[in-house]
């Protein structure tokens, strides 16, 4: 049986095949470039064509396909939110040729894009629903897109809270900007880091999971949505289960090297499914029944 008859195309893939080729990128401009961390950076990227960058239409935890003549190409996760349309923002980790390659490029420079791709978050499903965000490490990166949504549509969900940990303060993503909503009234931001050895961290020291020790979290109302390493995991989802959360609305970003985004290639497969159309975004059902997701 071949990959095609696997896998039910998603209604965002038939927009990108509605566009075109699937696998022919569009030309984008670097726009801005922000330093957050050492080998994590923001880029913003505007579409040359100007009808791409009307149409182009996302949902939060889906990902593109970043190609750069002469390198190659790389999925990366989208970290802005459609409720802010016009550019697009990636925050690309330096790990290998790809990557390298955008490092070495500045404002103006030129680069292909093409998607978006995968499932991305139920948002129509979460409405109304408490969203809990759950991120560790670099898994803040795709939990961004879905943080936004949620903050520019807040009148739809209930409850929101963002719970992030790193190793350290100097390694943690977009710091400036969530310490900035650790005041939101209508968000209610944890952080914490495993150590601090400069003394200047006046949030939360410890590991992630002890931050469910200091939020309020209803299951029965919630969604629950995590990202991070696998060591992220081990331990967030034993909370999550002994909080109580339906095991379908636990909701998990994972990666694999996805080549071609549109289920042809069979690179990503696990299973019986495909992480480029069934996912990147898998409830724990998902991983209950095909253990090699986590």
């Amino acid at each position: 049986m071949s990959s095609s008859t696997l896998v039910a195309p998603q209604p965002a893939l038939e927009a990108v095949r509605g566009r075109g080729n699937p696998y022919a990128p569009h030309m984008a401009r670097i726009v801005g470039i922000q330093r957050m961390v050492p080998d994590n950076h923001l880029f913003t990227f505007r579409f040359l064509d100007e009808e791409i960058t009307r149409t182009f239409a996302h949902r939060p935890g889906q990902f593109i396909m970043l190609s750069i003549p002469g390198a190659g190409e790389a999925p990366i996760s989208i970290s802005s939110s459609p409720t802010r349309p016009q550019v697009l923002e990636l925050c690309v980790r330096r790990t290998g040729r790809v990557t390298d390659a955008l490092y070495r490029m500045t404002i103006n420079d030129l680069v292909g894009i093409r998607g978006p791709y995968g499932n991305g978050f139920p948002v129509h499903e979460m409405v109304g629903s408490d969203i809990l965000m759950v991120a560790g490490g670099l898994g803040m990166a795709p939990l961004r897109s879905l943080l936004w949504y949620v903050l520019d549509k807040r009148s739809d969900f209930g409850r929101l809270t963002l719970m992030y940990g790193g190793r350290n303060p100097e390694v943690m993503l977009y710091r400036n900007e969530l310490q900035s909503l650790v005041d939101r009234p209508d968000l209610h931001t944890l952080l914490a880091v495993d150590s601090d050895t400069t003394g200047s961290w006046k949030y939360h020291v410890g590991y992630l999971a002890d931050l469910f020790d200091h939020a309020e979290v209803d299951p029965r109302t919630s969604h629950a949505a995590v990202c991070g390493p696998p060591i992220v995991y081990q331990f967030v989802l034993k909370r999550l289960l002994a909080l109580g959360f339906s095991k379908d609305r636990i909701l998990m970003s994972l990666e694999r090297h996805m080549k071609c985004g549109v289920g042809k290639c069979g690179h990503c497969s696990i299973g019986y499914k495909y992480t480029c159309v069934h996912g990147p975004i898998f409830t724990y059902w998902d991983a209950i029944n095909l253990p090699e997701l986590i």
